[in-house]
């Protein structure tokens, strides 16, 4: 692949978090897939708005509120263009990815009947498993799942079996947050559309890393969150394809989403704002269209090639590590790498590296029904963003080595 070579210095200076220490010693972040880190841009985006013009939106018609109401829609417009969604409107601002799903869970209550088959994979966040778990409960629905294989990849021949004339739903994510690996959306897509399902992609640890094209596949509904962006916590995204969405009731009623109000009816208002209730995050909003703008201009296909990189260092320094066992080693995968040491508790190895200033998420990472697959308690989780370096990974190497000794 060809792509501009990224100035990591740079970048790094955009970031004010790596500039600190944690115990006394540098902070290496390698916690990316839980939460990316923040440049300079976004935040000034944020003070700007508190300092500036603070208003709330779509309700005033003095000039600081015109001025956050602006802001906020061309936010909306620049997730629109990003996704490429094919209308604004299809474009929802959420608190997140789980109030993305939610959406959707809430309004399929009222669709859905007894018999009816949901389809859901083993390699879901608890966040596209726990919702359509409850919804099953509510509407006498089935939940089937499609199972993985030992690689951290997709059966995709068993869900083959799985879709007949009674599957409604199919819920996937573009990237597990486990095991990194990038699930083949578009075949799952274009199977599941042959027998008339719908089809949720959650693409939360995806869009750090791929920016997908939801006209281009096809895709029905797609959620993320801005905070795996480089954006703010609290706010993300529901694309769904306008016809989707108005079949949709309302998830929660107050102002903003209702067109006229009386005590005798209330009809609700038109998209997006109908699954808008309530004063939104709008410093998270607009801040989250900047992030964008940070990422857009420093390029997806550059980041991708980068963090290759940074992930084919990583793999290849652990391998070398006697007793190291990496899970999750599909053909396609994003900067993520779980791994376990034999005989040490993931547990542990996190919090003597935290000791030496490196930051990794141990545990199930919400994805329990993965670690039950391998049997294993959880994993260690290293995962990279274009603003980390190989040489950080070095520095994992020996602080890993230096745990190794120090608990075996």
């Amino acid at each position: 692949m060809t792509y501009k070579a990224l100035d990591i210095q740079k970048i790094r200076s955009d970031f004010p978090i790596l500039q600190r220490e944690v115990n006394g010693q540098a902070l290496v972040y390698f916690d990316n897939a839980a939460t990316s880190q923040t440049p300079q841009q976004v935040i000034g985006v944020i003070v700007d708005y508190y300092s500036q013009y603070n208003a709330n939106i779509h309700r005033g018609v003095h000039s600081l509120s015109q001025e956050a109401t602006d802001a906020y829609e061309q936010a909306r417009k620049k997730v629109q263009q990003h996704f490429n969604a094919a209308k604004l409107h299809e474009i929802i601002l959420t608190s997140g990815t789980t109030h993305s799903i939610n959406i959707i869970a809430s309004g399929y209550s009222e669709i859905l009947k007894a018999g009816d088959e949901l389809v859901v994979s083993t390699m879901e966040h608890h966040s596209n498993i726990v919702p359509w778990q409850m919804l099953c409960e509510k509407t006498g629905a089935v939940l089937k799942v499609i199972p993985m294989t030992q690689q951290g990849t997709l059966d995709m021949k068993t869900f083959d079996s799985l879709l007949n004339a009674n599957t409604k739903l199919v819920f996937v994510n573009h990237v597990s947050n486990a095991l990194g690996t990038v699930n083949p959306i578009e075949k799952i897509i274009t199977k599941a559309h042959t027998v008339g399902a719908k089809v949720l992609i959650d693409g939360a640890q995806a869009a750090p890393h791929i920016k997908a094209n939801v006209q281009a596949l096809d895709i029905d509904y797609y959620v993320t969150s801005a905070h795996k962006l480089c954006g703010p916590t609290g706010v993300g995204m529901l694309y769904g394809k306008e016809e989707l969405l108005k079949l949709l009731p309302p998830y929660q009623g107050g102002g903003e989403m209702i067109a006229e109000v009386t005590f005798e009816k209330t009809t609700y208002a038109d998209l997006p704002h109908k699954f808008e209730a309530g004063t939104p995050n709008i410093a998270g909003g607009i801040a989250f269209g900047a992030a964008l703008d940070y990422m857009n201009a420093i390029g997806f296909d550059a980041i991708a090639a980068y963090e290759q990189e940074l992930l084919d260092h990583g793999t290849a320094e652990l391998k070398a590590i006697e007793g190291v066992e990496i899970y999750g080693e599909a053909d396609e995968k994003t900067a993520v790498i779980s791994f376990n040491v034999k005989g040490i508790h993931p547990y542990d190895i996190g919090s003597i590296l935290d000791k030496m200033g490196i930051a990794v998420r141990t545990g199930h990472h919400c994805a329990q029904p993965i670690m039950d697959y391998y049997q294993i308690p959880g994993t260690v989780r290293a995962s990279f963003s274009f603003y980390n370096t190989k040489e950080e990974i070095d520095q994992m190497i020996v602080a890993l080595k230096r745990s190794i000794a120090m608990l075996q």
